[in-house]
């Protein structure tokens, strides 16, 4: 019978797999970014502008929604988990795609690192994990805005930044393993074709009922619709057990895609 441990080896190698030694690489990143703090800050404005001019702006027309037990909730309420769900996407993808792929195929980073006693799954590990960071550093922004503003109506909403962790480690993990088998510059145009629609139609702006029955079903697909109802749920204060499927959906997310990343990491750079 196939035990869990032996699924894995035939997934990922022993000799591919790692993850002890990742911390290494995040202390790497760390000296290295620690004179660009602002370059990586600079992301979370974008959804900022988003929720002004979309909450604020269009909010003023549209007036108030109806929450699930009937009440009551302003636009900008609605909208503006959905934005911290996106940023927390916006920075693992930014940090996952690019900044990898100019490692790996551009700068050979990868390369002088497993010279060293390094896996690649230390530097799967570490590097998703450095995206992952990132995430959570633009959503904990946003939060902290979202508190000012008074837009967090339960005290639920503290569990929004342990959300926006998920939501960092599911796409950092997916955009790594993407990554991987980018070949050129221009195949990274293809993350802005995923992140867009995942953008626009994910219940980010509108509640998912008002979609065509077809299109409902094609949103619930997308991951940042599984992090928008977990944040959203959590700061309006509709708490169930269904959260955890959406939770669940997020890990199961970036565990793949950490694991495709190893294996591809293996393949492409060891000899």
């Amino acid at each position: 019978m196939t035990t869990g441990a032996t699924l894995l080896t035939r997934v990922v190698p022993p000799g591919v797999m790692g993850g002890r030694r990742a911390r290494y690489l995040l202390e790497r990143n760390l000296r290295v970014y620690r004179r660009w703090w602002l370059i990586i800050f600079s992301g979370v404005f974008e959804p900022f502008f988003y929720l002004f001019a979309i909450g604020v702006g269009i909010g003023e027309l549209v007036g108030d929604l109806t929450a699930p037990d009937g009440s009551p909730v302003s636009y900008v309420s609605f909208v503006a988990p959905a934005m911290l769900a996106a940023s927390a996407m916006n920075g693992a993808v930014y940090e996952s795609t690019m900044n990898i792929f100019s490692k790996m195929r551009w700068e050979k980073t990868y390369d002088a690192v497993l010279t060293t006693p390094l896996k690649p799954g230390d530097v799967a590990l570490g590097e998703i994990t450095w995206s992952q960071i990132r995430g959570t550093l633009y959503a904990a922004a946003f939060l902290a805005v979202m508190l000012v503003m008074g837009q967090i109506e339960s005290w639920w909403g503290l569990l929004a930044l342990p959300s926006a962790v998920l939501i960092g480690f599911a796409f950092a993990g997916a955009g790594m393993a993407a990554t991987t088998f980018f070949k050129t510059w221009q195949d990274l145009d293809l993350v802005t074709l995923v992140t867009l629609p995942l953008f626009l139609f994910s219940a980010t702006f509108y509640p998912l009922e008002v979609y065509p029955p077809a299109l409902q079903s094609i949103a619930q697909l997308s991951p940042l619709y599984h992090g928008v109802v977990l944040v959203r749920s959590l700061t309006l204060g509709f708490v169930d057990a269904s959260l955890w499927s959406h939770a669940l959906f997020l890990v199961v997310m970036g565990s793949v895609g950490f694991l495709i990343a190893s294996r591809r990491l293996g393949k492409l750079l060891l000899p």
